[in-house]
């Protein structure tokens, strides 16, 4: 069994560990609160565009743009986001979307240009010689709109120039407090929805798009795509703070369990310890007394 000392040394050591993950805890949280309400503020413009490319579509279905799907198109150069985290001590949250993008990387036979946000990303395919096209440095601790809004030219600029043919982004998506779920979306081009049957009776809209459809949607193409870059930084930015809280919380509960456990086996060494002193003094004594009664014989 440990010594005093140790056991000692050990319950400071967890102590100190505690103090940390607690302190990380705090932290994330309050960054948490932060993304969340930045996530709040923007969703309702991004999903109106949404709509409305979704309105666009639905009243010209046989328009014909770079952005839209062409059946007969072959799509065979492939652009890639990929977001990940600065950082560990977020549980499998950085596993688990490098695990779904080199799945992507291994499930295709196509050409394939890799767009990294975060270091651990850039770790993970400089260390397995993947090359990178473009590796966004700044830190994904503080997404903010303007860029979101240059890491979309940069992926535009090559698809408009016929570099690209196809854009994923590869993010962590916020199901709810408690889980995220790593997940693909296929940014451009965009689908064209499965045209339903309208009854007879529903009212139809008029639809005007001035100056032309061409123009409106070489503007609203490019904002949905930013605004969506932007609202996958902030989740992903919202769900790694998530997984740090949860990963620290379980840390300081662990911390907490460890430091219940020895100071129960300090307590039982230390009684040991008490109880061994007793008895050498009990037998010091006796042997005193027993000399002292010989030595009056």
């Amino acid at each position: 069994m440990a010594g005093l000392r140790e056991i000692q040394s050990r319950i400071k050591s967890i102590q100190d560990t505690r103090k940390i993950t607690n302190a990380m805890y705090m932290i994330s949280s309050t960054k948490m609160k932060k993304a969340k309400l930045a996530l709040e503020a923007t969703e309702p413009y991004f999903y109106t565009l949404q709509s409305t490319i979704a309105r666009i579509l639905r009243h010209l279905p046989e328009m014909e743009h770079l952005y839209f799907e062409k059946p007969d198109r072959k799509r065979t150069k492939i652009g890639l986001l990929v977001i990940t985290g600065d950082k560990g001590l977020a549980g499998a949250y950085n596993h688990n979307i490098l695990n779904l993008a080199q799945k992507f990387l291994d499930n295709t036979d196509n050409q394939v240009k890799l767009f990294i946000v975060g270091e651990l990303g850039r770790q993970y395919f400089t260390a397995r010689h993947i090359p990178i096209e473009e590796n966004f440095r700044y830190t994904v601790q503080s997404p903010n709109f303007n860029r979101a809004r240059w890491i979309s030219e940069k992926i535009l600029d090559q698809y408009r120039d016929g570099e690209l043919d196809e854009i994923h982004v590869i993010y962590t998506r916020m199901e709810n407090s408690m889980q995220s779920v790593p997940e693909d979306k296929m940014l451009l081009p965009i689908q064209r929805p499965s045209m339903a049957h309208i009854p007879a009776d529903v009212y139809q809209e008029e639809f005007f798009l001035i100056p032309s459809a061409e123009e409106a949607i070489d503007t609203i193409i490019p904002n949905y795509i930013t605004g969506f870059i932007y609202g996958a930084l902030v989740q992903a930015f919202y769900t790694v703070h998530n997984a740090r809280m949860i990963a620290m919380e379980a840390a300081t509960n662990n911390a907490d369990e460890l430091l219940r456990e020895l100071k129960i086996v300090y307590n039982r060494v230390r009684q040991a310890a008490i109880t061994q002193e007793i008895t050498e003094i009990c037998s010091g004594a006796k042997a005193q007394k027993k000399k002292m009664d010989e030595k009056r014989r």
